[in-house]
């Protein structure tokens, strides 16, 4: 081996070794109590994972518990893995503080579990609170409900870990909002665990002769995962209570590598300067690489991607145990952060020439970001070329990123889709007393009510895949990070802006989009519609802004959705809306009333959606279940919409993010396709697919347009394979919390397909209602959307005449299958009659009037043209 080479395994040795002798004085220390409280409770409780929670009244005051109320959630949302402790919340109206007996040498985990529920007189979207610690900010204008709403999680755990405070009390103060009227704080769960120092000074990315020390610091968890495993629940943790997510849902790509599992026969043996508490044994037995084949790994770094809050600095710990190699230089490979080289040539055998021993390397980063810049973080891994290793690959076993307070002691971040504030609190209304029984009476969600892409693990950071893929693999040295398009196009005109949002103030792009087909309205027509923009009114809120129900022409009920007026990001999505939509009309698409940008404003204004979202029926909310025949006509009715953009319009459109919260439903039940933010014009005669960059939503992506950045048409019938699934299942697309082969419900179906065991995923409201015929039908056709390439999918044209044909089944259970045939051709051929009507007069809407048990003689092709 090079002398070089000899060199830099030493380098690594020393750097681990240190870091490990470092730990070694907390080895003894032991977590010698815990606080495990159930507020609102008033006895003792045990959870699913054995743990018993405790009342929390003991730890407040007389005042602050007559300062506070208990009160139970209305309803438990099936996600819930256990109502303890999260059914019952202690809610407060004035700043109130707990109280918790302490070691003052002692370094601390604190965990706060939300609940954001329905709680007696209370609506958790009115709660924005802070969190407090002496000089230390744990949370600010906090909004677990916005946070649940942007992750589609149903509950909300945040992590602190604690300095030792040199006091033998420890004071957790909850203060509502002074900004908004009627805000309250809440919480469900609180833990306060005694802990060991488990951090120490860490290397500095991109200053390889510089560390940090981090002992001194407030620190927030915000991911931490067993990568190529299971969750591990908090019981199952080495004594620390700490939950570990499985990883799958913040891959980059495709490219998801292959997980492994160490023989049971090898004992994964922790050094002796290594406490056990570091990470429990489960999460050293498992990893993930990227495989055996070299060629492919060239091309490729196994990378994971997080959303984070920007101008932070993180602690990222990474966790390794070698199961599979015997010998040093067998596998060798780099550390990249954020396009930055973190550690190059990591040999684990070389540490300690031997298998199944754990060990764990930390960075320090501070992640910066401009205002519209993705605000993410990058961790990849890819094969050191410089070594001449004997197989081509990487390994990695847990991942663990902390943020750590900046200068003031902050530690919060913003909520993830920031909004326009609530009534101010010096509004001249009259403040309701703290058992008021006035409650603020939500709208059902409307029309255009986008769903929040995935939050803080699943938002799409790949506008500037190509760039930044070039750049880590080729080293990943790069100090700079490449941001999203820019908003405003170079071609534009010159425009002045607002000083309050940054828009433009200009007033003539409605009149130059839309064929001067959309409708402008006033902003005090829009003011006036919505009782200038009450908070009573908000019936949904989505990455553009907040939906809000209101009236124009003396009563006519609409929803109006208004960009958040503090972001540039909906520009694009307005102009795309207002181009599309004012040109299209069919029964099962939203309907653009009109527009409005006076002011710098941007708001959109539909008809009114009284069901809401297909979504919000099929699970995380207190919606009776649909019945397997709503569910049919709703497919239906989707399929439709989406056919006529495929083929009825003047051109072919893609919508490019189907999903079920864009299928929304009127007070008749009849779905409506919403949200045209990124759709695209299909490509012509002469053109297979559009290129583009990637856009759409975790759990929807067609895996195609991943690799490729081509778009086709058949990209939206992947999206609306998923959605066929969710319809049936009644379960996300996307559910973290299951096993890492249950997270995406995709992969799950087709797994169970393959199995012949999908009667598993079957929603069980319906499982008794639905005809085996008809089962099969609907699941082989939702298969066959999810082909793996789109020459495999079927048109969506196929796709309605598949699910007409499973309605008639279900409709006619006993009747031959040729009059099933006869009817779903019947009820294709009155849906393609009228497009052909729509297309030779110009985009109309479609007859409301038709039926699919209405017969035509003729029998038509069923893919469409």
């Amino acid at each position: 081996m090079k002398l070089c080479t000899c060199v830099n395994f030493l380098v690594i040795v020393t750097t681990f070794c240190s870091i490990l002798s470092k730990v070694n004085s907390s080895k003894n220390d032991t977590n010698s109590y815990s606080f495990v409280l159930a507020c609102g409770a008033t006895n003792n409780a045990t959870d699913a994972d054995g743990r018993i929670w405790s009342p929390d009244s003991t730890y407040l005051s007389s005042s602050s518990s007559s300062n506070s109320i208990t009160s139970k959630a209305k309803y438990q949302d099936p996600s819930l893995t256990s109502d303890i402790p999260y059914m019952t919340a202690r809610i407060f109206k004035t700043q109130t503080a707990y109280t918790f007996p302490i070691s003052p040498k002692s370094r601390h985990w604190i965990r706060l579990h939300f609940y954001p529920s329905s709680y007696d007189n209370f609506n958790c979207s009115n709660s924005f609170f802070s969190v407090t610690v002496g000089e230390f900010t744990l949370l600010n204008n906090f909004s677990a409900s916005i946070i649940a709403q942007a992750l589609t999680q149903a509950y909300i755990i945040r992590e602190f870990t604690l300095v030792p405070l040199q006091t033998s009390t420890l004071n957790i103060t909850f203060s509502p909002s002074s900004v908004y009227k009627d805000a309250f704080a809440f919480i469900n769960g609180v833990e306060i665990v005694s802990m060991p120092e488990i951090f120490q000074a860490a290397t500095m990315v991109g200053f390889t002769d510089q560390t940090t020390d981090t002992q001194d610091s407030f620190m927030q968890t915000m991911f931490r995962l067993n990568i190529g495993g299971q969750y591990i629940p908090a019981g199952n943790d080495s004594g620390l209570g700490r939950i570990w997510y499985d990883d799958a849902p913040y891959l980059f790509g495709a490219s998801f590598g292959i997980t492994s599992v160490a023989n049971n026969s090898l004992k994964i043996a922790y050094p002796s300067n290594l406490p056990e508490y570091i990470a429990p044994v489960d999460v050293y037995r498992t990893a993930r690489s990227m495989g055996p084949n070299p060629d492919v790994n060239r091309n490729y770094n196994l990378t994971w991607i997080f959303q984070i809050d920007a101008n932070f600095t993180y602690l990222v710990r990474l966790h390794f145990c070698d199961f599979e190699m015997k010998r040093m230089n067998q596998r060798v490979f780099n550390i990249y952060i954020n396009n930055q080289t973190a550690l190059e040539d990591v040999d684990l055998i070389a540490l300690y020439a031997a298998q199944g021993v754990p060990a764990y390397k930390d960075f320090v980063i501070y992640a910066t970001a401009q205002p519209g810049d993705d605000q993410e973080m990058w961790v990849a891994l890819h094969p050191s070329d410089k070594t001449r290793a004997q197989f081509y690959d990487v390994i990695l076993n847990g991942l663990e990123i902390f943020k750590i307070n900046d200068t003031t002691g902050n530690l919060a971040g913003p909520n993830p889709v920031p909004s326009p504030p609530p009534v101010l609190a010096t509004d001249s209304q009259p403040k309701p007393s703290f058992a008021s029984n006035k409650t603020s009476k939500k709208g059902i969600i409307a029309g255009s009510v986008v769903g929040m892409a995935a939050g803080f693990g699943i938002v799409l950071g790949v506008l500037a895949f190509v760039k930044r893929r070039k750049n880590m693999s080729n080293g990943g040295n790069k100090s700079s990070r490449g941001g999203w398009l820019p908003i405003y196009s170079s071609s534009r005109t010159t425009e002045t802006r607002t000083t309050i949002s940054g828009k433009s103030s200009r007033s003539s792009h409605i009149s130059n989009m839309g064929g001067g087909l959309c409708r402008r309205f006033s902003f005090d027509e829009i003011k006036h519609g919505t009782k200038n923009f009450d908070e009573s009114r908000v019936i949904g809120v989505g990455g553009f802004g907040k939906v809000y129900r209101g009236e124009i022409d003396g009563g006519t009920i609409v929803a109006i959705k208004r960009a958040n007026p503090s972001s540039e990001q909906g520009l694009h999505e307005f102009q795309t809306e207002i181009d599309l939509l004012s040109k299209l009309r069919h029964r099962h698409l939203v309907s653009l009333i009109g527009a409005c940008e006076d002011n710098g404003e941007m708001i959109l204004v539909y008809d009114y959606m009284a069901n809401g979202t297909l979504r919000e029926h099929l699970y995380k909310h207190n919606k009776p279940p649909l019945s397997w025949k709503q569910r049919l006509d709703i497919c239906i009715g989707a399929a439709r919409g989406l056919h006529y953009l495929h083929t009825g319009a003047r051109y072919t459109i893609i919508h490019r993010d189907v999903k079920t919260t864009n299928i929304l439903l009127d007070d008749k039940w009849v779905a409506k396709v919403s949200d045209f933010g990124l759709s695209k014009t299909g490509p012509n005669l002469h053109q297979t697919h559009v290129s583009t960059m990637i856009k759409g939503s975790f759990g929807y992506l067609d895996p195609e347009y991943f690799r490729r950045q081509q778009l086709t048409e058949k990209s939206d019938v992947y999206s609306f394979g998923v959605v066929l699934f969710e319809v049936i299942s009644g379960r996300p697309a996307l559910n973290p919390s299951l096993p890492k082969e249950q997270v995406s419900l995709a992969d799950w179906a087709l797994h169970c397909h393959r199995r012949n065991t999908t009667k598993e995923i079957v929603d069980p409201h319906i499982k008794g209602e639905i005809i085996q015929e008809c089962l099969k039908q609907f699941v082989d056709t939702a298969v066959s959307c999810l082909s793996d390439h789109g020459t495999d999918r079927p048109s969506m044209g196929s796709v309605l005449w598949n699910l007409e044909y499973c309605l008639q089944l279900q409709s006619n259970p006993d009747g031959p299958k040729v009059v099933a045939e006869q009817k779903a051709n019947d009820a294709y051929a009155m849906h393609t009659e009228l497009l052909s009507i729509e297309e030779e007069g110009g985009e109309g809407q479609e007859s409301e009037d038709h039926s699919t048990e209405a017969a035509f003689s003729q029998i038509v092709n069923p893919q469409g043209r």
